[in-house]
Parts: structure tokens; C-alpha cells; sequence
């Protein structure tokens, strides 16, 4: 019993040590991170003006205010309670929308961010089914779910938690983007970040859809497509070359390289970098420096970040050239920009 009992008592400092471990090696990462984010930043006074006929470069000038899944940390994301918002509300302006989109089962292009309507809607009590998915159904079928029925507020409020059926109001029901551009038109002439989260065939489809869409309306010139399926991307350089589109994932990684070693001799056919900020593989690969930025608009590239929410995150990259940012605050970051 002695020897089993110091057996016992052997794992449970081996464990014990483990667990030690692993908390010490998050510590330090994060130690690492917290000082790779000061020690990074760079020095506005670096950000060199180049001249450019890409009108998405701010310039010199402030970037512009991107509201990001139509300000989703305000409003429900991707309805039209949010543009609502960001057309009629006062206090601030937007200059650049960005929202998602998928194909229905009746091939119409509706706004949602996920691949499945669990996060955002009713759509389990409504349709009785986990991870349903847009493409199974048809665009008035999806009109029956509240897609502000799991919005939280800062506060920890879910203020139409409680709405279903008829109680759920048009502003909440998921929005057709022929429709929410024909919204739009009435309040600006803004400008727009699209993207298509279908893969695939239906990701193909879905860009010959928006096309259409953009054409009949004249809003080639307005929009950044974009992607994370690169064989959409690819599909747009063939099928629709006067679509202008974003930088794919590998896309990036091959501009980060080249803008490390000032590679003379580089050529895009994107006219945008959407790239992140603040994430954890920062401490490796940082994007939000003068040379990305000076080098990106040495060779006519914007650079545009998503999704930015913390204010001194919002202040830095305002100070050092970024050409847009995205916000699910847009309200803060317009604060910023006109103070």
C-alpha cells in the first residue's frame, strides 16, 4: 500500500508539473506578445507618400471609416436594423461598408457572415435543425428567422432575444443585397467590401450573381471583392478581370515576403490587402508596420484591416498610413479619426 500510495502521489506532481508548464508558457507567450506590440509600432513620421491612381489609398489623408458586418457591435450584424444605423445616426459617417454573403437554394445572395445560421439567428427553433445552412433553403424560408435573435449589447443585454414569427420586425429579417444596395443608394454614394463566403461551385455562382448585380447598378468602381476560397478569387482574374478584388491568403504571405526583403520587380493583380492586425502570430509575421504600408503603396496596393475594436489599436493604425479600417465599432473609430 506504502508503494502504490508514493506512485500515486509521483503522478500527481507529474501532472502537477505539467499544468505549471503550460501556464508558464502561456504567460511568456502572451509576456512576448505584449512586447512585440509596443516594440513593433512604427513611427508615423516613416510613412512615405507615393502618388497613385488607386483611389481606395487614402493618401495622407485619414483612413477611411469601414463598418464592419454593417457595425455589428452596435446593431445585429448583416441586417438592416445596422445600416439603418449607419445612415441615419448623427454622430458619425461611414465611408466604406463591409458585409458577407451566401447563395440561397434559390440562388438569391443574402447577408450572413458564418456558413451556418446557429450564431446569429433562431434558426434551431425555427427550422429544428443544428448548423443549418443558408444554401438549404430558399430565400423566403430564411425570411422567417430573426437574425438578431443572439445580438448582445455591450452592456450583456439581448434586446430581441424574445421576437419570433410575425413579432420579428423587417429590419431583422435576413436582408437580399440587391435589395440593401438599392437601400443605400438613397443615403450616399459609398463605396464597399463584398465578400463571398461560399467555396466551390456555389462560391463561382455566387460571384456571376453579384456581378449582375453590380453591373445593373454601375457599382463595379465602388466594390473590393473579396475571399478566403482561392478558387474564387481565381475564378474572378478569369471570368470578371474588371472586378477588383483583395489579396488572397497566399497572396499576402508572398507580398509579406517580398515587402521584407524590398523586392523591386513585384506585380499584383489585387488592389487591396485585408489583412488583421492584432492576432497572435504577430510575435512572426507583423502586418501593421510603415514598411508594409510604404511598401504596399509603392506598388499601388490599399491596405485595409479588419476587424479593429480596441482603441489603441484604432489610434495606431490611423497615425500610420492604414487606408481603411473595419470596425464592428464604426461609432469609435469616426470618434477617433475626427479628433
Amino acid at each position: 500500500m506504502a508503494t502504490e500510495t508514493i506512485t500515486v502521489q509521483k503522478k500527481k506532481k507529474h501532472i502537477l508539473r505539467k499544468i505549471l508548464c503550460i501556464i508558464l508558457a502561456i504567460i511568456l507567450l502572451l509576456a512576448i506578445e505584449k512586447t512585440i506590440s509596443v516594440t513593433w509600432h512604427s513611427n508615423p513620421k516613416n510613412i512615405i507618400q507615393y502618388e497613385t491612381d488607386n483611389r481606395y489609398i487614402a493618401n495622407g489623408n485619414m483612413p477611411f471609416v469601414s463598418a464592419h458586418r454593417c457595425g455589428g457591435g452596435i446593431m445585429p450584424e448583416e441586417s438592416m436594423m445596422a445600416f439603418e444605423n449607419c445612415v441615419t445616426n448623427p454622430d458619425f459617417n461611414i465611408d466604406v461598408f463591409e458585409f458577407d454573403l451566401h447563395i440561397t437554394k434559390d440562388e438569391q445572395l443574402v447577408l450572413l457572415h458564418d456558413d451556418t445560421l446557429d450564431r446569429t439567428t433562431d434558426s434551431e427553433e425555427v427550422f429544428g435543425v443544428k448548423d443549418a445552412k443558408p444554401e438549404d433553403y430558399t430565400y423566403d424560408e430564411l425570411r422567417k428567422l430573426n437574425i438578431g435573435a443572439k445580438f448582445e449589447d455591450e452592456d450583456g443585454n439581448m434586446p430581441y432575444a424574445d421576437l419570433h414569427g410575425d413579432e420579428v420586425p423587417d429590419t431583422l429579417k435576413i436582408v437580399k443585397v440587391d435589395d440593401l444596395l438599392d437601400y443605400l443608394a438613397q443615403y450616399g454614394n459609398y463605396d464597399y467590401i463584398i465578400e463571398i463566403k461560399n467555396s466551390e461551385d456555389l462560391g463561382k455562382k455566387g460571384v456571376d450573381i453579384l456581378y449582375d448585380i453590380l453591373l445593373e447598378r454601375n457599382l463595379l468602381d465602388k466594390v473590393i471583392f473579396g475571399t478566403f476560397n482561392e478558387e474564387v478569387s481565381l475564378y474572378v482574374d478569369e471570368k470578371h478581370p474588371d472586378l477588383k478584388r483583395s489579396a488572397t491568403i497566399n497572396e499576402v504571405l508572398d507580398f509579406y515576403s517580398a515587402a521584407m526583403k524590398d523586392e523591386e520587380n513585384f506585380e499584383a493583380k489585387y488592389i487591396a490587402l485585408q489583412i488583421p492586425y492584432n492576432m497572435p502570430y504577430r510575435m512572426i509575421v507583423n502586418l501593421g508596420t510603415a514598411k508594409v504600408i510604404n511598401y504596399a503603396h509603392k506598388h499601388n496596393i490599399a491596405v485595409q484591416y479588419w476587424t479593429i475594436n480596441k482603441e489603441s489599436e484604432l489610434k495606431y493604425l490611423s497615425s500610420i498610413g492604414a487606408d481603411c479600417i473595419m470596425s464592428d465599432y464604426p461609432d469609435k473609430l469616426y470618434s477617433i479619426i475626427h479628433e
